[in-house]
């Protein structure tokens, strides 16, 4: 008799297969994404704290007449307007304004986008007819000389008409997108079961559809906020918006109706100038972020793979390995390029011989 091999035992420690730990969402997140929005976050806590921590009352001009004009020094961080008013000041109370417009007039219109694309997409027929044709109407309208005429002639001009009439303005282009995926999906099995079990059709848009775009309409909304920062910005440096209120936009006009530039009094309309910039770059780089999140061929296209010394990515073709090459650097492959090898080597490419 062939005597059977003792059986052994393996705890049960070591027979469980490590799971990788998920990463953070954080993590997860493409580098656009995180750099937008830390830029944008720091805008948001100078918004937040901003008027708390302002050195000087905005509106407050400065009896001495030394201090128009003034440079930046320790007493003015960023100097001071032709009135001696505080820049510092203004640009802490303008990012507040500025910020809370433009984050209304997203939501507003992000709302308004979604409920008129999804209602559209999903009931289809006279209604989508109907609503395509008020989105199509407000889209060749040309917007900046509306927004102009509108605010020209309504007797207030203050930040609640401003948020009004950008919001108005502001969801077309919104709605369209939506309302062309919310028709990519209507069709899916999950939806047709949940028609199936009774579901009603305002459940199923909010339950079922619209989490499937929240991507996209996070997408629309940072679009949104990047128009209304730079659209209320524009009205208010032509004077078309409550000058008495500190905003970006008013700063601006004021520095121009001084003359600062002519003046030389870079300080003055520098400091707003840059702040509309870096939040525009904040909003895109989050916006681009965020695509790329939500994409999954965009995602993978970001990511590349480093073989033989060269930097690969997905939608490149297959490398080859050829044995014995090894990889050169840059200098290494300018010389290499003088070389009688490098005949040798273009010859094989091409199927020749080299004599």
């Amino acid at each position: 008799m062939t005597a059977a091999p003792p059986l052994v035992v393996v705890p049960a420690a070591f027979t469980e297969e490590v799971q990788p730990r998920p990463l953070g969402q954080w993590r997860r997140l493409p580098v656009k994404a995180k750099a937008g929005a830390i830029l944008l976050g720091i805008f948001v806590l100078a918004a937040v704290i901003g008027p708390f921590v302002a050195p000087y009352d905005p509106a407050f001009q400065s009896p001495d007449p030394s201090l128009a004009l003034h440079a930046p020094s320790a007493a003015h961080l960023l100097g001071t307007t032709e009135g001696g008013q505080d820049v510092l000041s203004q640009l802490l109370t303008g990012i507040r304004l500025t910020l809370e417009l433009a984050l209304l007039v997203g939501a507003v219109a992000t709302a308004l986008s979604v409920i008129v694309g999804v209602t559209a997409a999903f009931l289809g027929g006279l209604w989508d007819e109907f609503l395509s044709l008020v989105s199509n109407v407000f889209l060749v309208i040309p917007s900046l000389p509306l927004l102009i005429l509108l605010l020209g002639y309504l007797p207030q001009k203050g930040q609640t008409t401003t948020i009004i009439v950008l919001s108005a303005l502001g969801w077309p282009w919104g709605a369209r997108v939506v309302r062309a995926q919310t028709m990519a999906i209507r069709g899916r099995d999950f939806v047709a079961a949940a028609r199936e079990t009774g579901e009603s059709t305002w459940r199923i848009l909010a339950v079922e559809i619209v989490p499937n775009e929240i991507s996209l309409i996070a997408a629309s909304f940072v679009n949104t906020v990047l128009y209304a920062i730079g659209a209320s910005v524009a009205l208010a440096f032509i004077g078309l918006a409550d000058l008495s209120s500190w905003s970006l936009g008013t700063m601006l006009y004021w520095s121009q109706s001084a003359q600062a530039l002519q003046l030389g009094a870079w300080w003055w309309f520098v400091p707003p100038g840059l702040a509309v910039a870096l939040m525009g770059t904040g909003l895109v780089l989050l916006n681009t972020g965020i695509d790329e999140f939500g994409n999954p061929r965009l995602r993978d296209a970001a990511r590349a793979v480093r073989i033989g010394g060269r930097k690969l990515y997905p939608a490149d073709p297959t490398p080859v390995w050829q044995p014995g090459a090894q990889p050169r650097s840059g200098l290494g492959r300018l010389l290499h390029s003088f070389s009688r090898a490098s005949l040798a080597d273009r010859g094989t490419a091409a199927g020749g011989r080299v004599s």
